[in-house]
């Protein structure tokens, strides 16, 4: 029976762990909380901010029961002292988002807008040029539908109906097009890559600045600053030292 010997992690240097985060690419992301807590060194919860911080990671994880948060400690190696003060960071944490970029969101939304609306449309793939005019002059005089022709000229994407999808997430040059698109319209066969596409926008759904799409952008601006080695923080490669 093979034993696994438990290193001494405590009994190592600084040096020796920097060389082991190194080794285990572990380091970069070492750094980044370095960074964060450089950030949220001053900032100070409320009791009941905690307490919500608490639930979020209750929600989170599924830690629903006694049994359940206790597994989450043991495999992270957490005791209650340590889960308190992981709960602590989380709020900390929380409010920094806010306090930093919370005054930025509805600029930054309007931003990123363009690619977060959502669409739903129709496509048909062809390779052959004569075929795909065909096609569209059959959808456009209501002959058949594109599900008909998908199973029938493009039965590898017969899913002809797509979405809801983000129009980021999309072949930039279909999202500028259905970006420009009324529902209904329906465009001419149009070359992208090796095929022609045809493509209909069936509806259009608009981003809204609701409480989830707020906690998103928060997230997308946190991870963008963190990313970028803490603007304004100082906390990089070089601030760490064996």
């Amino acid at each position: 029976m093979l034993t696994l010997c438990q290193p001494d992690v405590q009994a190592m240097t600084i040096t020796e762990m920097l060389a082991r985060l190194k080794q285990y690419q572990l380091l970069p992301q070492f750094q980044q909380e370095l960074i964060i807590d450089a950030a949220i060194a001053e900032i100070d919860c409320t009791p009941d901010e905690i307490a919500a911080a608490h639930q979020q990671l209750i929600a989170k994880y599924q830690l629903t029961s006694d049994a359940a948060k206790d597994q989450f400690c043991q495999q992270r190696g957490l005791t209650a002292e340590d889960l308190d003060a992981l709960l602590t960071r989380l709020c900390r944490i929380e409010k920094f988002k806010q306090q930093t970029w919370g005054h930025k969101l509805e600029s930054y939304f309007l931003q990123r807008k363009p690619t977060l609306d959502r669409v739903i449309y129709s496509i048909l793939q062809v390779e052959d040029a004569d075929l795909a005019q065909e096609l569209y002059f059959r959808l456009q005089d209501d002959e058949q539908s594109f599900a008909e022709l998908a199973r029938h000229y493009a039965p590898e994407t017969a899913n002809s109906l797509v979405g809801p999808v983000e129009l980021g997430a999309i072949h930039p040059d279909l999202a500028y097009l259905l970006s420009l698109s009324y529902p209904g319209q329906l465009w001419h066969p149009i070359p992208i890559g090796e095929t022609l596409v045809i493509l209909r926008l069936e509806q259009l759904l608009p981003a809204r600045l609701d409480q989830a799409m707020r906690q998103r952008l928060l997230q997308e601006l946190f991870d963008q600053w963190v990313g970028s080695g803490g603007e304004g923080w100082g906390v990089g490669s070089e601030g760490v030292r064996g």
